[in-house]
């Protein structure tokens, strides 16, 4: 079964402690978290992930920054962005990225 990486990029603790544990929750779906701008750069550049999770509270700004960011990486990175819907939208969401997890 294929390794998913997830880094959620958010700023409120408790949204991204759950969308970690709905992640891990899946068998090798793995996940960190981001609540720094500058940091989750620097993470994408050193250690490459599979998906880019975006959640709640980050500025316009820093949604643009960080959607920016990914078409300078120098590998492929599926974005979701995920403001609520629980965890059955959230797997509809990574289904949609990777259908071939579906035939598994």
């Amino acid at each position: 079964m294929k390794i998913l990486t997830f880094l959620i990029f958010g700023k409120n603790e408790e949204i991204l402690l759950t969308l970690k544990r709905i992640i891990e929750n899946t068998p090798n779906w793995n996940a960190t978290i981001q609540y720094d701008l500058d940091a989750c750069k620097k993470q994408l550049i050193d250690v490459p992930v599979d998906v880019l999770l975006l959640s709640s509270g980050l500025s316009p700004q820093e949604e643009r920054e960080i959607t920016d960011h990914l078409t300078r990486l120098t590998y492929p990175i599926g974005l979701i962005k995920h403001y609520g819907g629980g965890s059955g939208l959230l797997k509809n969401e990574v289904y949609s990225l990777f259908p071939d997890l579906l035939s598994v």
